[in-house]
């Protein structure tokens, strides 16, 4: 069975939603709902489940949870600019050498887009481990289209398409080559990615999984409304 660490980063100090890691939403912390669906996942891959944080109240809330770590991100990864990649090693690094085990793959949960099911990840690790690639992350199809609906200033100092069809004008949204968000949910990463220099989880060995429902990133206090809403009256029963 292939050695895979699940990886939940919590950094304690967000400005857009004060303690969003373990604020309530629907009577659960957030932090809860992804802890779920890794013990789900871990249960099924033997894998292991590892927490990056620089906070007292978030380890004190995972260990509640049944989550306990030994492990202290450090100050220099802990800022508004620190990098997910360099974040993401040294938690790798460090549960390597505690458990003295070598991961073949590290999957990242993120804490604030928690809408993801058992189904999604075994589906995008099965589709993952079988290609040659680096990366996958999740995605849904993009609301907008940067070859029909999305314009940037140009060099002339007027407006265009951000992108133009090769074979043509896109006469429709329908027509235009599709695109995706990333939305944030979960990222795969084969273990030698972090032996590279490269600090994106987009690289050019990099594939998606496109998720089949409804996909919140949570990055305003709107967003917390917006689904506690649907959680408390049942309009996401698909979430364990």
């Amino acid at each position: 069975m292939a050695k895979i660490l699940i990886t939940m980063c919590a950094r304690g100090g967000s400005k857009g939603i004060p303690g969003k890691n373990i604020k309530p939403i629907a009577g659960k912390p957030l932090i809860a709902y992804t802890l779920t669906i890794a013990n789900a996942f871990a249960a099924q891959h033997l894998a292991h489940i590892a927490l990056s944080t620089d906070d007292y109240e978030i380890k004190k809330v995972a260990a509640q949870l049944g989550l306990n770590t030994n492990y202290s991100r450090p100050t220099t990864l802990a800022t508004d600019t620190a990098g997910k990649i360099d974040t993401i090693k040294d938690l790798v690094v460090f549960e390597e050498m505690n458990r003295n085990v070598e991961y073949e793959y590290i999957l990242d949960l993120d804490l604030t887009s928690p809408l993801r099911t058992l189904e999604d990840l075994n589906n995008a690790f099965s589709d993952f481990k079988n290609r040659d690639a680096l990366t996958l992350f999740s995605v849904n199809p993009a609301s907008r289209n940067p070859y029909f609906n999305m314009v940037e200033k140009k060099d002339s100092g007027y407006f265009g398409l951000i992108k133009t069809n090769p074979d043509g004008s896109v006469l429709s949204r329908q027509s235009a080559p599709p695109v995706y968000d990333l939305n944030a949910s979960f990222y795969w990463y084969k273990r030698s990615f972090f032996d590279t220099d490269l600090k994106s989880p987009i690289t050019a060995q990099s594939i998606i999984y496109e998720m089949p429902h409804i996909c919140f990133d949570l990055d305003h206090p709107i967003d917390f409304e917006f689904l506690d809403y649907l959680l408390k009256n049942n309009k996401i029963d698909w979430l364990i």
